[in-house]
């Protein structure tokens, strides 16, 4: 099942088809994307959206569908590792997206409702004071609320008024609707395979080259290899469900301030619930972090049943702050927006306004903070050389690893095996009707193996988070190419 939001059906834009020149080319059709092309638009600017699959059909679609300047602990955490100041950038442009959010879709679509914080022990009830001290000379309006909706003891809880819940699905593609036309134009299922920078610049897709004066990449991970982000990004996943209740549903924006994590939100009778992360491509074989969340809901709630379960990818950058901005030092045709912590859908409004005030020449307030070419203070160099200490391992550990299976005809409907032929390893998933599908295990980005998740059925890369479905599609970046098809393992003897 995948998330509510994309259950809704919605107008389809057409693939590029041949060459065209606009002057500026969005690569991702996201929250992100989607609001530095409409805001571009306005300005006078001819525009493009390159989007692989369907808007918002990636990590927007994705998600809890919540936008609050009130994140968990994120003003304490990004204190911590950035300073006071920077907490007051993130917070000043949070709020501004959630009120760029409420502004775009208008009162119909963005309903307002409060976002807490909260703890339900003693360690976290001092996380949640630390996150209101913290969001507070933030410049937050945060104060302390007993949170007495939840059903259970709550020991400390942060409240922010105000705040939206909306569907993010119908917001961008309503943002998709406004882009397109009038010279600019959208266009699905077109994947961007390579860009060149230049006067102008060129991006050669699986349907045509579109030529663009400047270019933004907006495809939450970045793909290609400039700028060296995916060493900078950890990524991960999380699960959500959502329950459909016999009473009513909390109707407040929530979320835990410590581990494990549970995100509550309300969506007419149901709730939704989300948490379980772990790194990309490290999740427990036979692990089902579906049946943890639903667990949690039938234990407080009375749970008529569960109507949806999805998944989504988040990227949280080394230093904990995202990345927006030019996206190499001395490139002023080509940008980016990415590592939004997981708040995409504040943090990747904001990084709209932020990238249309770049491409317009004009001054932005958090722009430098937010600059992927930034100084980062020391203690983020140490989570940047664990993160890629980690990938090299993974590198090594993997090709080291036995085979899992050695005999394909042994393998059950719905489970994949790795299985080995000299050196050679071969990604076997055998699907509910009994047919093989079988890739090469080598991740098309820089070489580390895939790992099966089996929550999911997709291969994951541990080193960088891109993804595939078991025919071997790229389900996320930063990979761009597929995972190439195999023969099946011929049995032993």
């Amino acid at each position: 099942m995948s998330s509510p939001w994309l259950q809704a059906r919605h107008a389809e834009h057409p693939p590029l088809r041949e060459a065209q020149s606009f002057d500026v080319a969005v690569i991702g059709g996201g929250i992100a994307g989607m609001t530095t092309a409409l805001l571009l638009k306005r300005t006078g600017a001819t525009v493009a959206v390159l989007e692989a699959d369907r808007v918002a059909s990636g990590a927007t679609g994705h998600n809890t569908a919540k936008a609050t300047a009130l994140q968990s602990t994120m003003y304490s955490t990004i204190r911590r590792h950035r300073g006071t100041e920077a907490a007051q950038v993130y917070a000043a442009a949070s709020a501004a997206g959630v009120e760029e959010i409420a502004r775009l879709a208008g009162p119909s679509e963005a309903q307002r409702r409060p976002a807490y914080t909260f703890a339900v022990d003693e360690s976290g009830a001092q996380a949640v004071e630390q996150e209101i001290d913290a969001a507070r000379e933030a410049g937050l309006p945060v104060v302390a609320d007993e949170l007495s909706e939840l059903p259970f003891p709550v020991t400390a809880a942060a409240r922010l008024d105000d705040q939206i819940e909306f569907d993010p699905v119908r917001h961008t593609r309503a943002l998709a609707g406004q882009v397109d036309g009038e010279g600019c134009a959208v266009f699905e299922r077109t994947r961007a395979l390579r860009l060149t920078e230049g006067s102008p610049c060129q991006i050669d897709t699986d349907g045509g080259t579109l030529t663009a004066d400047r270019v933004v990449v907006a495809t939450h991970a970045p793909v290609w290899d400039r700028g060296l982000y995916f060493a900078r990004l950890e990524v991960q996943r999380s699960y959500c469900i959502a329950a459909r209740l016999r009473e009513e549903p909390p109707r407040g924006l929530s979320i835990t301030a410590g581990e494990p994590i549970r995100s509550l939100r309300p969506r007419g009778d149901q709730l939704v619930v989300c948490g379980e992360g772990h790194e990309t491509g490290k999740h427990a074989s036979g692990d089902d972090p579906y049946s943890r969340l639903e667990a949690f809901a039938r234990e407080h709630w009375s749970v008529a049943d569960i109507t949806h379960r999805w998944s989504a990818q988040d990227l949280v950058p080394t230093d904990r702050f995202p990345m927006v901005g030019r996206y190499l030092p001395r490139s002023s045709r080509l940008f980016v927006a990415t590592g939004f912590m997981k708040w995409g859908l504040t943090g990747g409004t904001f990084a709209g306004k932020v990238l249309a005030d770049l491409l317009n020449s004009d001054e932005n307030p958090w722009s430098e903070a937010l600059s992927p070419a930034r100084l980062s203070p020391g203690s983020s160099w140490l989570h940047l050389a664990r993160h890629n200490l980690s990938a090299g391992a993974d590198f090594v550990a993997d090709r080291l690893a036995p085979a899992t299976a050695t005999d394909v005809r042994e393998l059950r409907p719905g489970t994949a095996a790795v299985i080995r032929e000299g050196a050679d390893r071969t990604g076997v998933y055998r699907d509910e009707e009994g047919l093989l599908h079988c890739v090469s295990m080598r991740c098309t980005h820089l070489g580390c193996l895939v790992r099966f998740n089996s929550a999911e059925t997709t291969w994951d890369c541990p080193c960088h988070g891109s993804r595939f479905a078991v025919d071997g599609t790229v389900l996320e970046g930063p990979a761009v190419r597929p995972l190439p098809a195999k023969p099946p393992p011929r049995p032993p003897g």
